[in-house]
Formats: structure tokens, C-alpha cells, sequence
């Protein structure tokens, strides 16, 4: 039985859409009214785990079954919901395990739709069905044949196309890797990628058709990521700005291989520094693109604890036996000690990328943008000739699976 009556559901939709209209997040109204049509309730389980997306919001476990009302109000809400942990393994609705796959908040992916720009006629190409949720919107926007979506795992993808289906929509759903889109189809007009991305697949590039735009997630390293809109590729380079950050999960493939287990510390060197680890940690979203451009493929999470020490980890992203670096601040200490392991030494070369950052004005992201062609991503400041760094590969092109 259906927990939420259609009267109930479409003023619950209203709300939400109003709401996120007040808080700026959703400003064309196609949108609003797409949220409005799609019943978001159909594509959430019975018990899932929801965490509203305002800083310091703690998760909850919703249950239509146990608090109906509570579960619905949960729904309605600008709040993602977990529908998957560990890959299928752990329990979702527990608030356990890492999250693998959610119904995303509604204001992240309003505010992602919109970069999107949909025009009247425009071949979608969606990287991650998830839930299906957002594949019903741009369903609703676009026209059934006009979107294509595809999810790697088929648990969910089978569950999505359940969901789509109930909600009145019939796109064109594809089981498979994403990072190999869908050259079949191509080309796109716009391509809506849903999950976090490290390395943009040289796939995405050759099948957006020249004058479209790529919508992702970019998440090279760290803690935070990037909202990108690229334009101009179907095999001319992709160019564009940085737009704020996501809060997608990582693309499987790459949160797989995400952090390797440091050497014991015997093997490393150690030293100390006057440069306190919290200025780079907290220095913003400028100084992680200076440093992603600077220091290719390093990854960083900062760890503190209630006593105000703070460290800061620094890795070879992807590279479980690579270079690791960690740099430590206890409160009254006047130098802090660095211990650094591997051929790279990763904690100098982050403090040449930070002090090149505080030498150029400490630019903010708006400054920055992307260039990506078929070989290569580059990171410019202020415009696409002043490239900083040096050129971050893409990834190869998987064969597909599954049609």
C-alpha cells in the first residue's frame, strides 16, 4: 500500500519547491514544476536513512512503517536518503557502513539541473540512475526518448527501472559502466554525470556533441569537491568554470582505490615546520585547485579532535603502496612535527602549491576553471591561456557491460 496519498504528495511537493525557491537553490521554474509532477516518494524504500543537507544536521532512520508521517515529511524534504550501503552489503537504513548510493537532497540536484540548461530537443546522456529520481525530472523536462541513464549496479538499476516506470516515464536505461557512456547513442547534447569524479573519462568528451555541456561532480582529492559545466567538446576541448561545491558520492571505480594504508612510521622521515598544517587545511576551495593542479594526483583529509589538535593527511590518491605525508598541530606547540614516506615528498610539494596560491592573491574558485580535451584535464586561473600546473590525465575508456 502506498504510504502517501496523491492530495498529500502534491502539497508536499509545493512545499519543497517553495522552499527551495526562498532559499535561492531553484530558480527556473520548469524545475519547480518537474518536482512537483514527479512523485519523489516512489522512488524511496519503506526504511532508508535521511540526512537533511544543512551543515550539522545529524541522519536519522525513516520508516513508513513505524512513523508514516515522519518517513513522508522526511521525503518531502531537502534531504538526501540512503538507499544502499557497502555496495549493496550493509543495511541502509541504519546509518552504518558507507553510504554507496542515496536519493540525493533536493537542492543539490535542482541546483545541478540548472547548470544543466536544458533546451527543447536536447539529447541527455545521465551517468548514474541512482534511484531513478533524477531521471524521472529530466524525463518530465526532456521527453522519455530523449534521456538515457545509466547505473553500473544492477540491483539498483532494476529497482530505478521499477521506479521510473511507476512514476509514468520510459526512458532508455542501460546496466553498465558509465565511464564508457554510450557511444551508440552519441552524440549528446547535454551530459549529466551524478556521481563524484576524479578523472573525467575521455568517453564523455568524444560523445558530447560540439557546443554541449557536461554537467559533474569533480572530486581530484580532499575533502571537498567542485560543481563543473564544460562546454565545447565533441572532440574540440571542453572549457569551463567552476560553479561550487557537490555533495554526489564517488563514482565506484574511483572510491574503491580512494586511500591506501600508510607504512609504519620506521620507514619514514621526520622533520617539523613553523607552518601551522590548519592554514592549509582551512585555507578554502582556491588553494585545493591550486594544489590539485600543482601536486598531480595527491589526496588529503584532515582529522581533529575535540582538544583542537588537528592533522592533516596527505596521499597518492589511488596508489594503495604510494608516497604519504602527515603534518600535526597540538594547541601551543611553536613548530609541528612532519613525517613523510616515499619517493615523493608530498608535504613539500603541497606547501610550494599553497605558498604559489598566497603569492597569487589567494584567488577564490570562482577564479578558476577547467579545460579538458581527448588527452588531458588542465587547470587555468582568471582564463583558459594562463594554465597552472601541469596536465592531469583522463581515464581510459572501459568496454561497456550490459545494454
Amino acid at each position: 500500500m502506498d504510504p502517501v496519498t496523491a492530495a498529500s504528495a502534491a502539497w508536499r511537493a509545493r512545499r519543497l519547491a517553495g522552499d527551495l525557491q526562498r532559499r535561492g537553490l531553484l530558480t527556473d521554474l520548469r524545475w519547480a514544476e518537474a518536482l512537483r509532477a514527479v512523485p519523489r516518494h516512489l522512488f524511496v524504500p519503506q526504511a532508508g536513512w535521511a540526512a537533511s543537507d544543512t551543515p550539522g544536521s545529524a541522519g536519522r532512520r525513516i520508516d513508513a512503517a513505524v512513523d508514516p508521517m515522519s518517513w513522508q515529511d522526511a521525503v518531502y524534504s531537502d534531504s538526501s536518503i540512503v538507499i544502499q550501503a557497502d555496495d549493496g552489503v550493509g543495511d541502509p537504513a541504519s546509518g552504518q557502513g558507507l553510504a554507496t548510493s542515496s536519493v540525493s537532497a533536493p537542492g543539490v540536484v535542482v541546483e545541478f539541473l540548472e547548470l544543466l540548461d536544458v533546451r527543447p530537443g536536447d539529447r541527455i546522456l545521465e551517468i548514474g540512475t541512482g534511484s531513478g529520481w533524477t531521471t524521472a525530472l529530466l524525463c518530465h523536462i526532456a521527453g522519455d526518448h530523449q534521456v538515457t541513464s545509466i547505473e553500473v549496479d544492477p540491483v539498483l538499476a532494476a529497482k530505478a527501472a521499477a521506479a521510473i516506470k511507476a512514476a509514468g516515464y520510459a526512458p532508455r536505461l542501460i546496466t553498465g559502466d558509465g565511464a564508457a557512456g554510450d557511444p551508440g547513442g552519441a552524440p549528446y547534447d547535454r551530459i549529466h554525470v551524478t556521481c563524484g569524479i576524479a578523472d573525467i573519462p575521455r568517453a564523455w568528451i568524444a560523445q558530447a556533441r560540439p557546443g554541449g555541456l557536461i554537467v559533474l561532480p569533480w572530486s581530484p582529492g580532499g575533502s571537498t569537491g567542485h560543481k563543473l559545466r564544460g562546454a565545447g567538446a565533441g572532440g574540440a576541448p571542453g572549457c569551463g568554470p567552476f560553479h561550487g561545491p557537490p555533495t554526489y558520492m564517488r563514482r565506484r571505480a574511483r572510491r574503491r582505490a580512494a586511500v591506501g594504508t600508510p607504512p609504519p612510521h620506521s620507514q619514514a622521515g621526520t622533520a617539523t615546520t613553523r607552518l601551522d598544517p590548519r592554514s592549509i587545511a582551512g585555507a578554502g576551495d582556491g588553494a585545493c585547485l591550486a594544489i590539485t593542479a600543482q601536486v598531480p594526483g595527491v589526496g588529503w583529509h584532515t582529522i581533529r579532535e575535540q582538544d583542537g589538535a588537528t592533522s592533516l593527511l596527505l596521499y597518492e590518491a589511488g596508489n594503495p603502496g604510494g608516497a604519504w605525508a602527515a603534518c600535526d598541530y597540538e594547541p601551543g606547540a611553536a613548530d609541528f612535527p612532519v613525517t613523510q614516506f616515499g619517493p615523493r615528498r608530498l608535504w613539500d610539494e603541497v606547501v610550494a602549491a599553497y605558498r604559489s596560491w598566497l603569492r597569487s592573491g589567494s584567488p577564490g574558485r570562482q577564479r578558476y576553471g577547467i579545460t579538458v580535451d581527448a588527452e588531458s584535464t588542465r587547470i587555468w586561473l582568471d582564463n583558459p591561456r594562463n594554465i597552472i600546473g601541469e596536465p592531469l590525465p583522463l581515464s581510459p575508456q572501459p568496454a561497456q557491460r550490459g545494454a
